[in-house]
C-alpha cells in the first residue's frame, strides 16, 4: 500500500496504530521491542528505565520476556522499572497487590535487583502519600525519565489509574477509583463492595515525558474505548485521548481491539472496497440505520452521499442491492430451528432433512442454555428433534455463600423430619459456618461448600431443562476439569478436557451442536469451552462420517448480541415464547435477584435476555422486515 493511500484509510485516526492477528503476535513483538531497548542501552553501558503496567494486558509481554532471559540469554541487570499504580490501601503480600502480579509474572524470574524495582507503597499512611508521591517522580527524574512506557487502557479509558477527570499535566498522586474500573476488577476481589475505593498512579503529566509509550489493548471489549481514544475528540472524559498530544505513543492492538476503528469497521468511508456478501450486507445495513430509512426505501442518492458510491456503481442500481439484502435478512428468520420438514430448504437456515434431528445445547455455565437460546431450546423440543443440553462446568463459584447455609439448614430439617440422624450434617454445618466467619475475598471455600454450591446449580439446571421438556437421560453434567479450582482463576485446558467432549459427541452424533459465541463473558469461561468444543470437532471431523452432517451454531444473549448482519439464522418469538423462556430462566433462583458476578450490565438475567432478544427483533423491523416480539439469533461456525 502507498503511503498516500495509507494515509486516507486511517485519516480519521490521530495517532499511530499497528494492528497484529491476535494479541499473541502483539505481545511478543512488544517483548521483543523492549529486549532491543534493554540490549541497546547494555552495549552503551547505561540503564534501560522502564515504566511497566499490570492487568491482563501485558501477561504475555511478561512472559515472553522471561522466556528471553532463560532461553536467550537476556539480562535485566541494567534494567530499573517503575510501575504505574498500586491500589490503596493495599498489603504488597495480598493476592490482588500489583506488587504480587509484578512478582508472579516476571521478576521472580528475571535477573533484575530488588533495589532496581519501585512500585506505588499501597501501605502508606495517608498523610505521608504526598511526599511519597514527589519523591517517586523525582527518582525518574534522576534517572533522566522513562525510555518506555507501557499502558494497558481501562474501559473509562484511564491510563494507569487516570480516570475521567484527570488532567493531562498530572503527576503521580492518590486517585478515587471510578466505578466501572472497580466492577471491572471485582471479580479478582471475589465482589466489588471488596476492591478499594483508591489507588496511587503515575500522573498523565509524568507518562508523556517518556521517551516512547506503547499502548496495548486485546478484545472486542476494548473495541469501543479504543475507537474513542484513537478516533475522538481530546477530553478528560476519556483520559487516554490526551495521548493524541504525543510525538512519541503507538498503539499496538489485535484485530479484534482495532474492530471498531473506521477503516475496519466502517472502511467504504475511506477507501475503495473489494465487495463481497458480507460487506455488502454490512455496509446497506449500516446505511439504513444511519439514514432511518428501511433498506427498500433506499436510494442511489443515499449510497452518494454516504460514502457508497463506489458500492451503487460496480454492483448498482441502489434498489437491486437493496432486494439482495433484503432478501438475504428474509431468508435469515425461521420459526422452524431444526429445520422444516417437507419444505423447500434452499431459502432456509437450516436443513429439512433429516426431519427428525439429534441437537445438542452446550452450556458453558449452568444456565446459559435458557439465557441465551430457551426460546429456540423449547422450540426445538416442542418441534419433536432429540434434544441434549451438555453444562460443561458446575459453576460452583457463583452462589452465594449464604444459599449453601440455607440449603444445609432445609437438609438438616428435613432430616430431621423423616427421623434420620442430623449429627454429621450438623457438624458439617458448624464447619461451614466457621469458616464463613473467616472467609478472606476470592479465598477457595472448602471442597465440602464448593460441592454443595454445584450441587444447588446442578438441581437448577435440571429444573430449567425439565421446564424446557428434557427427560433427564437427555441432560449431562460434563464438570470439566480446567473449571473446577474453586478459584476464579481456572487452570488450562487439558487433553481430559477435550476427550470428555469428545466421548459425549460421540454418544449423540448429533445433527446440531449450539456453542457460545458470545467472548465477552467477564469470567473468560465462554471462549474457553467453545475451543474445547471446537478442537473436539476438529478431531471428530477426521474420522467420523456423522460429522459431516453436523452443523456448528453459536449462539449469544447473556453477554451480547450478534450484529445484524452477522446474524444466520433469526428464530423469533412470541410474547407467550417470550414468557416460556422467562420461566425457565427463572429456574435458576441463585442467580436470582443478583447474580455474584453480574459484569458490568447490573441486570437480572432475565431481563438482560428479554431487552437483548426485544432488541434484535426492533432491528429487523427497523430494516423494514416483519415485527416480532423478540428473536433469538445464531451464527454458523465454518470450519
Amino acid at each position: 500500500m502507498s503511503r498516500l493511500n495509507l494515509l486516507e484509510e486511517t485519516r480519521f485516526e490521530k495517532l499511530p496504530v499497528t494492528v497484529y492477528p491476535d494479541e499473541h503476535i502483539a505481545s511478543k513483538k512488544v517483548a521483543q521491542r523492549i529486549a532491543a531497548l534493554i540490549r541497546s542501552k547494555q552495549q552503551q553501558g547505561k540503564s534501560a528505565v522502564l515504566g511497566l503496567a499490570t492487568g491482563a494486558t501485558p501477561v504475555e509481554v511478561y512472559a515472553e520476556l522471561v522466556r528471553l532471559h532463560r532461553e536467550e540469554g537476556l539480562s535485566f541487570s541494567n534494567v530499573i522499572t517503575f510501575n504505574l499504580d498500586e491500589y490503596y490501601p493495599m498489603q504488597p503480600t495480598a493476592p490482588q497487590s500489583y506488587v504480587t502480579f509484578m512478582h508472579e509474572n516476571l521478576f521472580d524470574h528475571i535477573d533484575i535487583a530488588p533495589g532496581n524495582i519501585h512500585i506505588p507503597d499501597g501501605t502508606l499512611d495517608k498523610k505521608d502519600i504526598a511526599a511519597y508521591c514527589l519523591e517517586y517522580e523525582n527518582k525518574i527524574g534522576a534517572l533522566g525519565g522513562l525510555d518506555l512506557q507501557i499502558l494497558g487502557i481501562g474501559r473509562t479509558g484511564h491510563i494507569g489509574f487516570n480516570e475521567p477527570g484527570s488532567a493531562p499535566n498530572s503527576g503521580t498522586r492518590l486517585v478515587t477509583l471510578d466505578d466501572l474500573t472497580r466492577r471491572d476488577a471485582s471479580r479478582d476481589f471475589g465482589g466489588k463492595e471488596n476492591v478499594p475505593t483508591k489507588a496511587i498512579t503515575m500522573g498523565i503529566g509524568t507518562i508523556f515525558k517518556a521517551r516512547e509509550i506503547i499502548l496495548m489493548a486485546w478484545s472486542k471489549k476494548k473495541a469501543p474505548i479504543i475507537k474513542k481514544a484513537v478516533e475522538g475528540e481530546m477530553s478528560g472524559d476519556v483520559p487516554a485521548t490526551y495521548l493524541q498530544l504525543s510525538d512519541n505513543v503507538e498503539f499496538i492492538l489485535d484485530t479484534d481491539a482495532a474492530s471498531e476503528l473506521t477503516r475496519f469497521d466502517t472502511p467504504w468511508l475511506v477507501k475503495d472496497c473489494a465487495w463481497d456478501e458480507m460487506l455488502i450486507k454490512k455496509a446497506v445495513i449500516w446505511l439504513s440505520n444511519t439514514v432511518q430509512k428501511p433498506i427498500l426505501k433506499l436510494t442511489d442518492e443515499d449510497y452518494n452521499n454516504h460514502g457508497m458510491a463506489q458500492l451503487a456503481t460496480e454492483k448498482g442500481p441502489a434498489y437491486n442491492i437493496n432486494i439482495q439484502v433484503f432478501n438475504q435478512l428474509q431468508h435469515t428468520i425461521t420459526g422452524w430451528p431444526g429445520g422444516k420438514p417437507n419444505a423447500d430448504d434452499s431459502q432456509r437456515p437450516e436443513r429439512a432433512d433429516p426431519a427428525k434431528k439429534r441437537s445438542i445445547i452446550f452450556s458453558p455455565h449452568p444456565d446459559d442454555d435458557v439465557i441465551s437460546m430457551g426460546g429456540t431450546f423449547i422450540r426445538l423440543v416442542d418441534q419433536g428433534h432429540e434434544v441434549h443440553v451438555a453444562y460443561q462446568t458446575s459453576g460452583n463459584t457463583a452462589v452465594w455463600d449464604t444459599d449453601v447455609l440455607r440449603y444445609m439448614e432445609f437438609a438438616i430439617d428435613f432430616n430431621r423430619s423423616i427421623g434420620d440422624s442430623v449429627e454429621h450434617l450438623c457438624s458439617v454445618y458448624e464447619e461451614m459456618r466457621d469458616f464463613f466467619k473467616k472467609k478472606q475475598p476470592n479465598q477457595v471455600d472448602l471442597q465440602v461448600i464448593r460441592n454443595v454450591k454445584g450441587f444447588i446449580r446442578k438441581t437448577e439446571a435440571y429444573a430449567g431443562a425439565r421446564y424446557a421438556g428434557l427427560p433427564d437421560t437427555n441432560i449431562h453434567f460434563m464438570a470439566l476439569p480446567f473449571y473446577e479450582t474453586g478459584k476464579t482463576q481456572k487452570n488450562p485446558v487439558t487433553e481430559k478436557d477435550v476427550q470428555l467432549t469428545m466421548e459425549l459427541l460421540q454418544q449423540v452424533k448429533p445433527h446440531q451442536v449450539f456453542a457460545a459465541g458470545d467472548f465477552a463473558d467477564p469470567h473468560g469461561t465462554h471462549i474457553v469451552c467453545f475451543r474445547i468444543i471446537l478442537e473436539a470437532l476438529t478431531r471428530l471431523r477426521k474420522t467420523e462420517a456423522w460429522t459431516k452432517d453436523c452443523w456448528f451454531w453459536l449462539y449469544r444473549g447473556a453477554w451480547q448480541e450478534f450484529k445484524t448482519h452477522e446474524i444466520e439464522m433469526a428464530v423469533p418469538l412470541s410474547p407467550q415464547e417470550v414468557e416460556r423462556k422467562n420461566i425457565a430462566i427463572f429456574q435458576h433462583q441463585s442467580q436470582k435477584d443478583r447474580p455474584v458476578f453480574p459484569g458490568d450490565d447490573e441486570r437480572e438475567f432475565w431481563v438482560r435476555a428479554r431487552e437483548r432478544n426485544r432488541e434484535t427483533a426492533r432491528n429487523y423491523h427497523k430494516l423494514g422486515l416483519a415485527d416480532y416480539e423478540a428473536m433469538e439469533a445464531f451464527v454458523m461456525w465454518k470450519f
